[in-house]
Order: structure tokens, then C-alpha cells, then sequence
């Protein structure tokens, strides 16, 4: 993978475009506001099920990424497991960098 994806998910971060938080990220996901989900590759079985379920039922696509201390990291903050991108031209960029 391109670790220049990293420095969309910060940029997104600041743009205020982008959540952390496994309830917040749920809750989004139910609303229709991601429009992606990065997951980290260290997360855990029962977390890593409710989130891909989540994203399945709602059609909100996501992709695993590196572990969870790149991905927090990348947004300034200690180690997150997921983050989701609320904007969909944050989105597009991410999959083009990440697929």
C-alpha cells in the first residue's frame, strides 16, 4: 500500500471530515454519513465483525489498512483501530490511493 493515503486521512482529520470512535463510527455508518471506513489490520475479531456487518447492511465500503498506531498517527492522535471519512471527495481520493 501507499502510505501517501496517510496524508489524506490527516487532511481530512483537520478538515473535520472524518470520525473516530467505535460508537461514532457505528452511528455513522447507520446515518449514511461515511462514505468509507478504514480499519486497522491489528483490530479485534468481535470489533472487526460489527464494523464490516455494519458496513455490509448500510453498503458503506471499507478497507483494511496498516495497523492501528499508522492509522492513528496519521490524524494525530494514539493508536485508532478504525476511522471513518465523512466526505465523499475524501473518499474517492482514499479508494483511488488504496485499491
Amino acid at each position: 500500500m501507499r502510505n501517501n493515503y496517510l496524508n489524506i486521512v490527516g487532511l481530512a482529520f483537520r478538515a473535520r471530515k472524518c470520525s473516530t470512535g467505535e460508537d461514532t463510527i457505528i452511528n455513522d455508518i447507520r446515518n449514511k454519513k461515511a462514505k468509507l471506513v478504514l480499519i486497522a489490520s491489528d483490530i479485534s475479531e468481535s470489533t472487526r465483525k460489527k464494523l464490516t456487518d455494519k458496513c455490509n447492511t448500510f453498503q458503506i465500503p471499507y478497507i483494511e489498512v496498516e495497523d492501528r498506531s499508522i492509522l492513528g498517527s496519521a490524524i494525530g492522535k494514539s493508536e485508532r483501530v478504525a476511522v471513518a471519512i465523512l466526505d465523499e471527495g475524501f473518499a474517492t481520493k482514499l479508494k483511488t490511493l488504496l485499491l
